[in-house]
C-alpha cells in the first residue's frame, strides 16, 4: 500500500482526560477577524469535572464577552439583552458566580439604574449587544479584559 497510515497510541487516561477537557468549535457564514472562537486560557485547560457548573458557565461567559468586545469599535461597550419578557438591556459592568450553580451579572440599564441579574446555570441565556458608550468623553470600558485577567491570575479559589 502506498498510503501511509498515521496512528497514535493513547493511554486510557489520555482518552478519558480528552473527553472532559473543554472544546470550542464555531463556524460563521462570513468569517471576520475575531470570529475564530475564544482561545482557552491556561486557567480553563483543566478537566471539566474539577469545576462546578457555575464556574464553567462563568469562565465561558468571560471568553464570549472578551471575544465580543474585540469586535467593537471605540465608541461601543458590551451589554446583554434578556431573552423573553421585556426586561430590556443591561450594560455589563461585572460578573461572578456562586457555586455550585449560580452566575451573576452586575451593571446598569439604559436609564443608568443599577441592575443585577442572578441566574441558575440551567437557565443561562445571554444575548451580547453593542451599545454606545455611557459617557462619550471617556474611553470604552472593556470588562472582558478585566475578567480574563482575574481568571488568569487565579484570584478566585479553585473548587
Amino acid at each position: 500500500m502506498s498510503d501511509k497510515i498515521h496512528s497514535s497510541i493513547e493511554t486510557s487516561a489520555e482518552i478519558a482526560e480528552a473527553a472532559i477537557l473543554p472544546q470550542v468549535h464555531e463556524v460563521h457564514c462570513d468569517p471576520k477577524p475575531g470570529q475564530t472562537g475564544p482561545v482557552l486560557p491556561k486557567a480553563m485547560q483543566k478537566p471539566a469535572e474539577a469545576k462546578s457548573p457555575a464556574r464553567w458557565a462563568y469562565e465561558r461567559m468571560i471568553l464570549y464577552i472578551q471575544n465580543f468586545e474585540e469586535q467593537l469599535d471605540s465608541e461601543q461597550e458590551v451589554a446583554m439583552g434578556f431573552a423573553g419578557g421585556d426586561a430590556g438591556v443591561m450594560r455589563i459592568e461585572g460578573m461572578g458566580y456562586f457555586d455550585p450553580d449560580i452566575v451573576t451579572f452586575y451593571g446598569s440599564d439604559s436609564s443608568g439604574t443599577r441592575t443585577q441579574l442572578v441566574q441558575h446555570v440551567t437557565q443561562l441565556n445571554v444575548m451580547l449587544r453593542a451599545l454606545p458608550k455611557a459617557q462619550p468623553e471617556t474611553p470604552a470600558t472593556r470588562i472582558g479584559f478585566r475578567l480574563a485577567r482575574d481568571l488568569e491570575e487565579g484570584r478566585d479559589s479553585e473548587g
